[in-house]
């Protein structure tokens, strides 16, 4: 499969970088769990820009987004970090659906056949599946960062707010680029 966007991967992966550094940068105000999830993320990206598309290195990048999700909302149920937290998630699994999509549509650049695709499941239909999960992902990773920041009243003030919102945005331009790139 050819790129629509042949910078897509770097694209992505300075979109996931420049999240984990707002992330980071805003220390106190974003639990570890967050900050591990943020951390993942660009790591991630960052190995899928590098890998060129190898499927079994999607798998495993796959699988880890999807631990760090689960990592990322867990113990803060009631804390004001809560909702940023799970916007984390989101974007983790959206990203973990597009890595597992990569499998089923076979090479990013179409040099090799996938492992998925030799063993036959891209003929049952699991590509399209995955293209929907990704496409509802993005518009809702979208959707979450502009009420977000637009409609709900934000937890922090001051250069923590700006850094927060800079790191959702970041997040959400990395997944539209994903999905628009891919």
């Amino acid at each position: 499969m050819d790129h629509l966007l042949p910078a897509a991967p770097w694209l992505m992966a300075l979109a996931a970088v420049v999240s984990a550094a707002a992330c980071v940068a805003a220390w106190r105000a974003v639990p570890w769990q967050g900050r591990q999830s943020a951390l993942i993320m660009a790591a991630a990206m960052l190995v899928i820009a590098v890998s060129g598309g190898d499927p079994l290195i999607g798998l495993v990048t796959g699988l880890v987004l999807i631990v760090s999700a689960m990592l990322g909302t867990a113990g803060v149920r009631g804390t004001p970090a809560a909702a940023t937290c799970c916007h984390r998630a989101l974007v983790s699994l959206v990203m973990a659906i597009c890595s597992f999509e990569s499998l089923s549509a076979g090479d990013w650049r179409g040099a090799t056949q996938s492992v998925v695709e030799s063993g036959g499941h891209g003929g049952h239909g699991l590509d399209g599946l995955l293209s929907v999960l990704v496409i509802a992902g993005v518009i809702g990773v979208v959707l979450w960062t502009v009420v977000s920041e637009w409609v709900l009243v934000p937890v922090h003030q001051g250069r923590t707010a700006r850094l927060l919102a800079v790191e959702s945005w970041a997040m959400a331009a990395g997944v539209t680029v994903m999905c628009v790139g891919f």
